[in-house]
């Protein structure tokens, strides 16, 4: 569910987009476009999921924003009534990143039958993933050496690696139309990230 705007696109589009993804539009319209203020669109993506959690269906609706200096990401969550609540309801958080301070765009691609893949052909599924450094995951493992019977202990080695958003969308779950405006954003981004067309 959800949309992609081209480059220089405008404020309406992607309310248009928003609307379309039927996930409580006003709530959400509200929250990127009171962040997003006077600053033009470049580019956006909307991106809606559904999950299963024991008996409970959640729904979660994820919005990404470019402006020509800013990277805007929406998450809005609905949550049955709890002891915080006696109704349903719904939580929205946004958060803005200078063009400057985003770290890294990766972009996963799965395809089938890769010995027979035709260039341009589209992935039956893309992983994009945004790093800014607000949020990194430590993968740590033992440390050893070459010599099998060594009994040092040589603590701990292992990997940083900034995990601020990951963002996947699979053409049996969401369609091919979203895996390409997925893939599309993500060049938008990666572009601008690079100072290309600025």
């Amino acid at each position: 569910m959800g949309g992609m705007a081209k480059t220089t696109t405008s404020t309406q589009g992607l309310r248009t987009a928003i609307e379309r993804s039927g996930y409580y539009p006003s709530l959400v319209a509200d929250a990127v476009e009171s962040t997003i203020g006077t600053e033009p669109v470049d580019a956006f993506l909307v991106h809606q999921e559904t999950t299963f959690d024991s008996n409970e269906v959640r729904r979660h609706i994820t919005v990404l924003v470019l402006t020509p200096g800013r990277f805007l990401v929406s998450h809005t969550d609905e949550h049955a009534p709890d002891d915080t609540s006696p109704t349903p309801y719904a939580t929205t958080s946004t958060e803005t990143v200078r063009i400057d301070r985003l770290e890294s765009v990766v972009v996963s691609r799965v395809v089938g039958n890769p010995a027979e893949y035709v260039p341009g052909a589209p992935p039956r599924e893309a992983v994009l993933t945004i790093g800014w450094g607000a949020v990194g995951r430590i993968d740590l493992e033992p440390a050893g050496c070459a010599d099998p019977n060594c009994e040092v202990d040589h603590g701990y080695t292992g990997s940083l690696t900034a995990d601020d958003l990951s963002l996947r969308v699979s053409e049996a779950a969401d369609g091919p139309e979203a895996v390409e405006r997925t893939l599309t954003f993500a060049r938008a981004l990666s572009e601008a990230v690079a100072g290309i067309n600025q």
